[in-house]
């Protein structure tokens, strides 16, 4: 069987700011996160500006543009405010969410289908910027067709209900999950669209989703903040990588 291609490993460096605005100041600094996440293997750094602030602020996006050499991944609402701040920085990619103030973290993904002539309008001039845009979804058909249709470069599958029923323990409803999550990704290569995939990724759940070949890409943030905690950045960061690459090569063999 041919070999996979390399998985990149994208890090989310928002609850790195969280930790910031808990107590004011500028310390953890979200660049320095970012800085460390590239010199332990991270190819690129994903930093969502959201309307409230609530994490990463305005001078946190444009310190990462000035100051890392990996890909910037700028995730935001699709709104007009954040539009024009894409489009002053222009950074490498630009990720498409839902967005809720009250939601403590992203809940499920975009409704391209529903909402498509709207969003469509707003990544023409994205698109024309030089940004790849990428939006967040779930694996159901539909949406990942109305997003080839509009005219993505890339879609982001939500992972995060996979993560939760492996960490209930909940086996068949997330070997279900699985396979809709690999049905998805395949449709979505089929359509021309480049697959990511992300959200309440850990060690376990990371090393099992690299197996899928049309993935290129995983965007993992909160676990490995957390896992700083115990081991520091950069050795969990590596650590991320190493399982990504041995499931990888698994994959590669079987």
């Amino acid at each position: 069987m041919k070999p996979l291609g390399r998985l990149r490993l994208g890090i989310n460096i928002d609850h790195v700011a969280t930790i910031r605005n808990a107590r004011g100041g500028a310390l953890p600094d979200p660049l320095r996160a970012a800085l460390l996440a590239e010199a332990a293997g991270a190819d690129g750094i994903t930093a969502h500006l959201r309307e409230d602030r609530r994490h990463i602020r305005d001078a946190d996006i444009e310190a990462l543009m000035a100051g890392i050499s990996i890909p910037l991944n700028f995730e935001c609402a699709a709104t007009d405010e954040m539009q024009a701040i894409a489009l002053r920085h222009k950074p490498h990619a630009v990720c498409l969410v839902p967005e809720k103030r009250e939601e403590r973290t992203t809940e499920g993904g975009l409704d391209v289908a529903g909402d498509a002539a709207r969003l469509g309008a707003f990544i023409t001039p994205l698109r024309e910027a030089g940004c790849r845009v990428s939006l967040f979804i779930g694996h159901e058909p539909r949406q990942i067709a109305a997003s080839a249709k509009i005219g993505a470069a890339v879609v982001e599958l939500h992972t995060g209900r996979y993560c939760d029923l492996v960490a209930d323990g909940h086996e068949a409803e997330a070997a279900a999950e699985f396979e809709a999550l690999r049905t998805g990704a395949t449709l979505a290569h089929s359509l021309g669209l480049e697959v990511h995939m992300g959200h309440g990724l850990d060690f376990e759940t990371a090393a099992q989703v690299s197996v899928f070949s049309e993935v290129v890409e995983l965007n993992i943030g909160h676990f490995l903040i957390g896992e700083a905690v115990f081991r520091g950045l950069g050795p969990a960061i590596e650590e991320m990588r190493r399982r990504m690459d041995i499931a990888r090569a698994s994959a590669g063999r079987a």
